[in-house]
């Protein structure tokens, strides 16, 4: 029997012709792997049967959008994910959805290597073979345009020497990726970090410079997630669908970001996430009025940890499992209503609500009759302030009395 090999498949001209150019290049067959994450385009039957069509011995496709947006992107909205605080992890999150369908793939038909398109320059070489070799130990990794020399012009050569069913002639200046929760642009004129980015790069968003009328919005959240838009129960899909649609209209959702890519250089990406980034600033403030202070502070830096594990690769790995527990036990009292103005490029809080808050109107206000007892506020401040003053009082007695020059100096050194 021969060997097979699991290709990640997009369904695009170069994984259209690697099917033929890993066959060719190791004698194994190739089976042809698509996942849908929400990227739009042609129908997954279509997808399937151009893969046969170049030579793929069977076609394995799976509708993972539900899975994606339940598994992926709530976890990821939990945590609060901002790459350099500003990327929501768009394509990070996407890749270990599509490794799972790619091992169980390789299982299902007893192939012994994986392969994917991905270039030796970026991170998603290291998120595919990182996440299959966690989850299919005994597996082989092998990265046609990487490992077996298939560029761009050999791609189209091959594919019109082969009448292969794939356009060659058209070629868009820049590299895309998208799905549900969001898109991400790179390569063409935007390398030039000085250039500005023109109209054609984005399709999620609308110009916030022309907004249609102010939508408000309220979001219903249940232990940290959205299940309701303007009180309508809607699934995870559903709701990160219809957000796109609402803040993309507003321009909501635009990030022009040179990252620190995992490979070690700085690369320009244009992303465009209207429900993520509206989403993720409902959640922020829900986690405000609900999140003990400590809890809160602490949770942030668990955030970004969490993040980075994601962006570098290691979703499968043991600590960001252990990470996960942390943000799923802050997240049982993230319950309640988040009312935001969607226009002209942001989302912005107008109203929150929750039965499970932490915000005591009676302590906060300052009418008569609030039930803070401010006479307890001076003994606090005593010790609070105690361990300063006394490290200030050690200071003058070993150096001496400090004079208001001195005094003046120090604080225009902070």
């Amino acid at each position: 029997m021969k060997e097979r090999i699991v290709l990640a498949y997009s369904g695009g001209l170069d994984t259209s012709v690697a099917i033929g150019w890993i066959a060719e290049a190791t004698g194994a067959e190739v089976i042809a792997v698509a996942v849908d994450v929400g990227q739009g385009g042609e129908s997954l039957e279509t997808v399937r049967q151009r893969a046969l069509d170049c030579g793929a011995v069977e076609a394995y496709v799976a509708d993972a959008r539900d899975e994606f947006a339940e598994q992926y992107c709530w976890p990821t909205l939990k945590a609060n994910a901002y790459y350099m605080d500003a990327y929501p992890l768009v394509s990070a999150i996407s890749r270990p959805v599509i490794v799972r369908h790619l091992v169980a793939a390789a299982r299902q038909f007893g192939a012994s290597t994986v392969a994917h398109g991905c270039t030796g320059k970026g991170n998603d070489q290291v998120r595919f073979e990182v996440g299959i070799q966690t989850l299919g130990p005994d597996l082989k990794c092998i990265a046609p345009v990487r490992d077996l020399a298939l560029t761009r012009d050999k791609a189209i050569d091959y594919a019109e020497r082969n009448n292969l069913p794939i356009e060659t002639t058209k070629k868009n200046p820049f590299s895309i990726d998208q799905n549900v929760w969001g898109r991400a642009v790179e390569t063409g004129f935007l390398e030039d970090i000085w250039n500005g980015p023109t109209k054609d790069v984005y399709s999620y968003t609308d110009d916030p410079a022309f907004p249609p009328a102010p939508d408000v919005v309220t979001v219903t959240f249940a232990q940290g997630v959205p299940v309701a838009l303007d009180g309508r129960e809607l699934s995870a899909l559903q709701i990160i669908e219809e957000m796109n649609r609402r803040a993309g209209a507003q321009g909501i959702g635009r990030i022009d970001i040179v990252e620190d890519r995992l490979v070690g250089i700085k690369s320009r990406e244009i992303y465009e996430a209207p429900g993520a980034m509206a989403l993720m600033a409902a959640h922020q403030e829900l986690e405000r009025v609900t999140l003990e202070r400590e809890q809160a502070r602490f949770k942030k830096t668990v955030d970004q940890r969490w993040t980075e594990l994601v962006y570098d690769g290691q979703w499968f790995s043991p600590l960001k499992q252990s990470l996960d527990v942390f943000i799923d036990e802050t997240q049982r009292y993230v319950n309640g209503e988040i009312r935001m103005e969607l226009h002209a490029g942001r989302a912005t809080v107008q109203g929150r609500r929750s039965e499970t808050g932490l915000y005591d109107f009676n302590l906060a206000t300052y009418d008569t009759g609030d039930s803070f007892d401010q006479s307890s506020a001076r003994g606090f401040i005593d010790i609070f302030g105690l361990s300063a003053k006394t490290a200030t009082e050690r200071d003058q007695r070993v150096e001496g009395q400090a004079s208001l020059d001195d005094v003046a100096r120090l604080s225009n050194d902070a």
